[in-house]
């Protein structure tokens, strides 16, 4: 689906729950595979909830998810969906959140940075414990976009 920040690449499991969601460039993002068939029929309240998120009228997704990862990643994705619209938080209170040391701040990166449905499952959301905006694998860009549609940014 096309959006602000380029085309988004949605795909879905045979249940209709969202397994990621991705955009061109993206780091460790998906790409159209052989034998992947275009249907948008599982992806009518996923595209309607995004535009309605874009427009600024949508605040939380509702959308069934299925992302697969480690135990540790997935208890990290769980945290990112806690974040709220509109707050920032930090690798370091991630890792508190899931019981992980302070030690484990690098391996929570790599949890967020692995992420597979960008947006939806808000990484953007996550800050340097500077308040720098660290790395995004949409790109710096699109957190700039995501976190300025969301009032955490003023315009520039």
């Amino acid at each position: 689906m096309d959006s602000p920040l380029g085309p988004l690449l949605l795909t879905a499991d045979g249940s209709g729950a969202l397994t990621s969601l991705s955009v061109p460039g993206q780091k460790g993002g998906r790409t159209v595979q052989d034998g992947w068939r275009h249907d948008p029929g599982p992806f009518r309240a996923a595209e309607e909830q995004l535009r309605a998120y874009f427009a600024g009228d949508l605040k939380e997704f509702t959308l069934p998810l299925r992302a697969h990862g480690t135990a540790f990643r997935e208890r990290v994705w769980a945290a990112l969906d806690t974040v709220p619209y509109g707050a920032t938080t930090t690798y370091g209170e991630i890792a508190a959140r899931i019981g992980a040391s302070r030690a484990a701040v690098r391996a929570v990166g790599g949890a967020i940075g692995a992420n597979p449905l960008l947006v939806v499952r808000p990484c953007h959301r996550v800050i340097g414990a500077d308040g720098s905006l660290t790395g995004y694998a949409g790109g710096l860009e699109r957190k700039v976009r995501l976190l300025t549609l969301e009032g955490v940014l003023r315009p520039a």
